[in-house]
């Protein structure tokens, strides 16, 4: 498991978003959840909350697989638009694993 996408959703204020979008996140981390355990791509790690942000967690033997099994889930959420990702080719301690930006 040693790539990642971390995808970074934005809330509606510049702290912690409302109580609404919390809701609306953790329905969407269950549906990634499961879209990652279907595709066999990895696992859903978890999230932080801050800074006008939520960042999800998501790790996995290859980085593409894992962001291709969550683009439609991510493509179709409101609570997901305007936000991006960072997929990781490599280990998060490693200083030369390329990192790519993405939008969906």
């Amino acid at each position: 498991m040693d790539q990642a996408v971390i995808a970074h959703l934005r809330l509606s204020d510049t702290n912690f978003g409302t109580e609404d979008e919390h809701t609306a996140i953790f329905v969407l981390e269950e549906r990634l959840e499961a879209a990652i355990i279907k595709a066999n791509a990895g696992e859903f790690d978890g999230n932080e909350f801050g800074g006008g942000e939520c960042t999800l967690f998501m790790y996995g033997p290859d980085a593409d697989a894992l962001y291709d099994a969550i683009l439609p889930i991510l493509q179709m959420n409101p609570q997901a638009r305007g936000g991006y990702a960072i997929k990781r080719y490599g280990e998060a301690r490693d200083p030369n694993a390329r990192e790519v930006r993405v939008a969906w």
